[in-house]
């Protein structure tokens, strides 16, 4: 009998347990299924005007169209971008915190050796969100007005042509450090807290260059506040047709893009990152929102998340080569 009686008050425990579980799990799977019903934040880790704002401000309008809710971008300058990153990856994990992310959150944070968190492990990619080449522009004042001119006189005065980027590690900065590596050009680095401070500098003649992305170029070229000499991707510019490529101009090992993401918390659940990604993807389908990214010189890309995640990993291997050979490094 009190075997029994052993054997029933087990079960009760058991069913008690499962019944505690069950209502625990309850909250929070309602919090996925009606997701999104308050304000979503999108993240930018870099100071208002650059490519990745502008690109944030696109898809925030779109996004919040779709779902009835706002979506707000936050400007998080600072560290190369990792200052909005380690929000996003300490935020709640409920999808409501986003990252517009980029190659210095994802593919070239071995220059910080000390970085307080780790974004392979502490953030999911949901989507690569648009890619695009960059174009290497110098200030009027410039005696080149090509890649070849360029190293002849980078070459004959070495460390005197100083370039800005948005910071140690971003897109704007590596883009520089490989032009450096493949023409074997001592020119000097000067990192800005983001690409406007920087450009703004460059007009001024502060610095001599940069590798910018197109758009937050084009008026600058436009007006004759800068010149281009090339583009780093494999085609000329639809928008700069008139701009060689670096490979016409001599230096083919001189190709390569930055890309954007859109990312979250790596604790975010799954079916909200789903969600996300085929959201996303609807948005970038659509034509108006391809033309805006198209007009400005970017590529929409917007693949699934594992697609995501092995182009990441193939960038990563890249810029990690061009960090080690450079003996890139931030202490």
């Amino acid at each position: 009998m009190r075997n029994v009686v052993k054997i029933l008050q087990r079960r009760q425990a058991l069913g008690l347990g499962l019944a505690v579980s069950l209502l625990s799990a309850a909250p929070f799977a309602a919090a996925q299924s009606d997701y999104p019903n308050r304000t979503i934040k999108l993240v930018v880790p870099f100071t208002a005007g650059g490519s990745s704002d502008l690109q944030a401000r696109l898809l925030a309008d779109r996004l919040g169209k779709l779902y009835g809710q706002p979506v707000v971008v936050d400007n998080r300058p600072g560290a190369g971008g990792h200052i909005g990153g380690k929000s996003v990856a300490d935020a709640p994990a409920d999808g409501y915190t986003l990252l517009l992310g980029s190659i210095g959150l994802h593919a070239t944070y071995g220059v910080f050796p000390k970085l307080n968190y780790n974004p392979a492990t502490d953030l999911k990619v949901i989507t690569v969100l648009a890619e695009m080449p960059h174009v290497v522009v110098a200030n009027p004042a410039v005696p080149a007005s090509n890649l070849r001119e360029l190293t002849a006189l980078a070459r004959s005065k070495p460390n005197t042509l100083n370039f800005g980027s948005a910071g140690v590690g971003s897109s704007v900065h590596m883009m520089g450090e490989l032009y450096k590596q493949v023409a074997d050009a001592p020119i000097t680095h000067v990192p800005y807290k983001g690409s406007a401070a920087a450009l703004s500098d460059l007009v001024a003649g502060q610095i001599q260059l940069m590798f910018e992305n197109p758009p937050t170029l084009l008026s600058y070229l436009q007006s004759g506040k800068l010149k281009a000499l090339a583009v780093t991707g494999k085609t000329r510019l639809p928008v700069l047709p008139n701009v060689p490529t670096a490979a016409e101009s001599g230096y083919p090992a001189f190709v390569a893009t930055s890309w954007t993401t859109v990312a979250a918390g790596a604790k975010v659940p799954d079916a909200i990152l789903d969600k996300l990604n085929a959201d996303i993807r609807k948005i970038e389908q659509s034509p108006d929102f391809r033309k805006s990214l198209e007009d400005q010189g970017m590529t929409p890309v917007a693949n699934t998340r594992d697609e995501a995640a092995r182009f990441i990993t193939a960038e990563k291997a890249r810029w990690d080569k061009v960090i080690r050979d450079g003996h890139v490094t931030v202490e």
